[in-house]
């Protein structure tokens, strides 16, 4: 991995040899190498629990994860927190949430490709200090940057997929809705529900429930 991302702390944050110090020499940093940088309030770089083995992408923060710098902490993680509960699930517990760009887009747009070029070296040192079990990638953004299907036909016909790819070895990946679609289209809840059913369900059936 080339360490030149911007100036001499590259080196402290994608070469460090622990999570929690990749965590602290990127907060320490800052990245001011894209122009999100310019309007943050601060870098949001995960929540939950980095032992855990399922990993969960999103897209992007918005304006309440900007202000807390905490992922997925407004009304569509809100949502999300209560589905996976209603399963047992607590993603603070057994998820890793992350996203492709780690400043807000303004406005709540989808981060633009040179945007999330520039940072998913980020994502990549998160998810090779992790190394995840189970891979959830959350909406087209996910699916389009960090799964790399520049061109999918449309969310209705990925959605729900279970896989691997050499991308990611060794994890097992999932597609699921944005929980912020579900938001825009409470029609699509229950194969939402559905779909962390069969996560949850897989999770036991392979005993990973141990974080």
């Amino acid at each position: 991995m080339q360490l030149d991302l911007f100036d001499q702390s590259a080196n402290a944050i994608l070469g460090a040899k622990t999570y929690d110090e990749f965590r602290a020499a990127l907060l320490k940093a800052g990245c001011t190498k894209c122009r999100l940088s310019q309007s943050r309030t601060h870098l949001v770089l995960d929540r939950g629990n980095p032992r855990a083995k399922v990993v969960l992408i999103g897209e992007g923060p918005g304006a309440d994860e900007d202000a807390q710098g905490k992922a997925f902490v407004g009304r569509a993680g809100q949502l999300m927190d209560r589905l996976f509960r209603a399963v047992d699930l607590d993603t603070n517990r057994h998820c890793l949430i992350l996203n492709v760009v780690k400043c807000r887009p303004p406005d709540n747009r989808p981060p633009a490709a040179d945007e999330a070029d520039t940072c998913m070296p980020f994502l990549k040192k998160q998810l090779d200090l992790v190394r995840p079990k189970v891979l959830v990638f959350l909406g087209a953004t996910a699916v389009k940057y960090a799964l790399g299907r520049k061109e999918i036909e449309s969310m209705e016909s990925v959605v729900g997929q279970m896989f691997t790819t050499p991308q990611y070895p060794g994890a097992t990946c999932l597609i699921f809705y944005h929980p912020a679609f579900i938001l825009r289209d409470p029609r699509k809840q229950p194969i939402f529900e559905q779909h962390v059913r069969a996560l949850k369900d897989y999770l036991v059936r392979e005993a990973l429930l141990t974080a």
